[in-house]
């Protein structure tokens, strides 16, 4: 029985997706070792090195339902690797007995290295998809509430007004950077190895290297500049990029969570019957993809510090750091996936409420307005003369429970500078927003 979140039948596709697991997943791994275990037998054939015959049958039978899984697990288990045992159940289920050709000159990981690649390349196709649609729901909240006034808040306090299309632009920035990191990231992880027992190739000969370029030619993948069995930073990088994005994707939930507090009231999760129920209290809405990208989050951070692990590699071949990667890509890929599909659910059907983010703006009673104000005065009083009147002012509002403006008035330096009609300008929300078109216009040129 499954016992982590990413393959629960309870609680996989909260944290995950079935595309993503189908990537990662244990027959779709055992897949990929041999689907470089055939095109090895079809380049060294070309190469003269093995029969053609023998890549010919290779190819034909490197499927993994002609494995015997159960013994594969079983040798593994008493080996420490698998790929002993695939290359046997593979020449086992070759006519002729061309199955000995197989692993030609190869080691253990070369084959799960380059397997891991392909599994990488792939996962990361999946990521980009959902981060694309995502990033368009982010472009298109950003437009629709490029006017949408609301109270920005600086340590959780009323701060000066924004609008929600900034905040949504400000969400999709780092977005955008993920995006181009992704696309740098490929040249440098989306590499194969085969460099042999000890990364010489010595058991190829002359024809070593160009065994492994043409392996990487046949497989899509770049080619390495030196045999990486124990230089793991491209792998490290691929998780700490993982960690960057379910980030990016949590301070987005935790923005979500604290506006769906039942004081603050300005977006709610999209609506499905009974999601976010409480078992006691029927009036309960709680913030659930919120809850599963943040949880999500800590756990690909959590991998990412095992990558980093993973780098302290001795020598030529390592003595258990590489096992970390075991857990750290497949989990930490299938937990991004997870985060994604949340988000992309829970903003593409964000309830805003732009009545209570008006309602929760002037709750203050126009104290957010007080730097307009300050900055209002200060051409005729100075900065800082300015400042200290503006905050004796908001102290009284505070403490009469007025309104600023009110106290405002009662002071006669404020009368002899401003009119009421100025006051009332410098105390209107939207005529204190700043750059804030321009900066909307700069995020949403950069969506491509």
């Amino acid at each position: 029985m499954p016992v982590s979140v990413i393959d629960s039948v309870l609680f996989r596709d909260m944290f995950g997706t079935a595309a993503m697991r189908t990537v990662f997943d244990e027959r779709a791994t055992l897949q990929r070792y041999l689907d470089v275990e055939a095109a090895l037998a079809r380049v060294q054939a070309r190469l003269g090195i093995i029969p053609e015959a023998a890549a010919r049958e290779i190819t034909a039978k490197a499927r993994v339902e002609l494995l015997n899984e159960a013994a594969v697990a079983a040798e593994t288990e008493i080996v420490g690797y698998p790929i002993i045992a695939v290359v046997k159940g593979l020449g086992a289920a070759c006519d002729d007995n061309l199955g000995e050709w197989a692993h030609w000159g190869a080691t253990t990981q070369d084959i799960m290295d380059t397997g891991m690649a392909l599994q990488i390349r792939a996962g990361l196709d999946l990521i980009e998809q959902e981060l694309a649609t995502l990033t368009r729901t982010l472009a298109a909240l950003a437009e629709a509430h490029r006017a949408t006034p609301m109270a920005g808040r600086t340590h959780l306090q009323h701060a000066l007004p924004v609008t929600f299309g900034l905040k949504a632009a400000i969400w999709l920035a780092p977005l955008l950077r993920m995006r181009e990191r992704l696309d740098e990231l490929r040249p440098r992880v989306l590499v194969g190895e085969f460099a042999g027992a000890s990364g010489t190739l010595a058991s190829l000969g002359p024809d070593g290297l160009a065994v492994s370029d043409a392996l990487m030619v046949e497989l899509g993948l770049g080619q390495p500049l030196a045999p990486w069995h124990v230089a793991r930073d491209s792998v490290a990088e691929t998780i700490c990029c993982l960690a960057l994005l379910t980030g990016a994707l949590s301070k987005i939930a935790t923005d979500v969570m604290l506006m769906m507090t039942t004081e603050v009231a300005e977006v709610f999760e999209p609506f499905v019957s009974g999601r976010g129920a409480s078992s006691t209290m029927p009036q309960k809405r709680n913030p659930i993809s919120c809850e599963v990208i943040r949880g999500c989050a800590k756990l690909v951070r959590q991998h990412a510090g095992a990558a980093l692990d993973a780098m302290e590699a001795d020598f030529e071949r390592a003595t258990g750091p590489w096992h970390l990667e075991w857990a750290a890509v497949p989990e930490a890929f299938v937990l991004t996936s997870g985060a994604l599909a949340q988000a992309n659910f829970m903003l593409a059907g964000l309830e805003v409420h732009t009545d209570r983010m008006r309602r929760n703006l002037d709750a203050s009673q126009g104290l957010i307005m007080a730097e307009a104000v300050m900055m209002g005065l200060a051409p005729a009083l100075g900065r800082q003369t300015a400042h200290d009147i503006v905050y004796d002012a908001c102290r009284k509002a505070i403490a009469d429970k007025s309104h600023l403006k009110d106290a405002l008035l009662t002071d006669p330096r404020i009368a002899a500078a401003l009119t009421p009609g100025d006051l009332d300008g410098l105390l209107d929300p939207l005529n204190y927003l700043g750059a804030n078109d321009a900066m909307i216009d700069r995020v949403l040129a950069a969506v491509s």
